[in-house]
C-alpha cells in the first residue's frame, strides 16, 4: 500500500484504517485485528498517520511512532466536523479522521511518554480513592444515624464513630456491627493505599525540585544551552559609541524642535 496520510480508528479488538495517497485519492481501506497493527505498520514506508485522542491512544501512538511514522493525536471534538452525515460507523470515524489529520491548522494533543502516564495514573488512582473514602464515611455515618446516632459532617467525627463501634454498651443489633466492622475495615485500607500514594507523589515531586535547581544552577554551556543565548557584555568602545548616537538623536531632535 502506498500511502502518504493514514487515518487510525483504535478500539479494544477490531481497528479501521482509511489511507489516501499524495494526491488524496483512498489508497485503501482495511479491517485489522488488535495483533496485526504492529505488523501492518512496520511493513508501510514512514508516513503521516492520524489517531483520534480517546482511550490507549498514547501507547499506540507510541508503538507506530517508532517505525518512523508521523504520529499524531487529534481531540475527538475537532474530529467531528469531517464525518459524513449519516455514517456513523468505525470506518467513517477512521475517513473524517484521515481528513481532519492533514488539515494545515488542524491542534494536536501531544503524545506522553509511558512515564508521564504513569505519574498521572498515580493521581488518577489517588482521586479515585478519596472518593471511595468519603463514600465509606458517608455510608458509616448514614448507617449510625438509623440507630439514632448522629454526629456531624467531618471526617474526625467520623473517626468517633469508628471508635464507638469498639464499645461493648452500645446497643447495635449484630449484623449492624458486622457490616459497620466492614465498612470500617475498608475506611482504613484506604487510608493506607491513599498515605502510600501521597507519600509517593511527595518522592517525586522532591526529585523533580532537586533535578530542576540542580540544572539552574548549571551555567548555560554545561546545561547544553545554545550559546548564542548566554549575555557577553559588549567591549567600552562599543557603549561609548552607543551613547555618542543616542546623544546625537536627541541634539537633532531639540534643533528640530526649536
Amino acid at each position: 500500500m502506498e500511502a502518504a496520510t493514514i487515518g487510525l480508528d483504535i478500539s479494544k479488538h477490531v481497528f479501521h484504517i482509511h489511507a489516501v495517497d499524495g494526491q488524496g485519492q483512498v489508497a485503501g481501506r482495511q479491517r485489522l485485528r488488535r495483533g496485526e497493527i504492529v505488523s501492518f505498520f512496520s511493513s508501510l514506508a514512514p508516513c503521516l498517520v492520524g489517531i483520534e485522542a480517546c482511550a490507549t491512544a498514547h501507547h499506540w501512538a507510541r508503538e507506530i511512532r517508532q517505525f518512523g511514522h508521523d504520529v499524531r493525536l487529534i481531540p475527538p471534538a475537532y474530529v467531528k466536523p469531517y464525518l459524513r452525515r449519516g455514517a456513523k460507523n468505525d470506518a467513517a470515524d477512521a475517513a473524517a479522521i484521515c481528513e481532519a489529520v492533514s488539515r494545515p491548522n488542524m491542534r494536536f494533543v501531544p503524545i506522553k511518554s509511558a512515564e508521564n502516564q504513569g505519574f498521572l495514573m498515580l493521581h488518577r488512582a489517588s482521586g479515585l480513592l478519596v472518593r471511595q473514602r468519603t463514600m465509606t464515611a458517608c455510608a458509616i455515618r448514614a448507617h449510625f444515624a438509623e440507630f439514632g446516632i448522629i454526629v456531624g459532617q467531618g471526617r474526625q467525627r467520623v473517626d468517633g464513630l469508628v471508635d464507638l463501634l469498639d464499645d461493648e454498651e452500645l446497643t447495635l443489633p449484630a449484623h449492624a456491627r458486622i457490616a459497620l466492622a466492614v465498612l470500617v475495615s475498608q475506611l482504613k485500607e484506604l487510608d493506607r493505599q491513599v498515605e502510600a500514594i501521597e507519600r509517593e507523589l511527595a518522592e517525586i515531586q522532591r526529585v523533580k525540585s532537586a533535578g530542576r535547581a540542580l540544572a539552574e544552577s548549571k551555567p548555560a554551556a554545561s546545561a547544553g544551552l545554545d550559546q548564542s543565548l548566554r549575555y557577553e557584555p559588549r567591549s567600552w568602545s562599543a557603549d561609548v559609541v552607543c551613547l555618542n548616537r543616542l546623544w546625537c538623536s536627541c541634539a537633532g531632535w531639540m534643533k528640530l524642535v526649536e
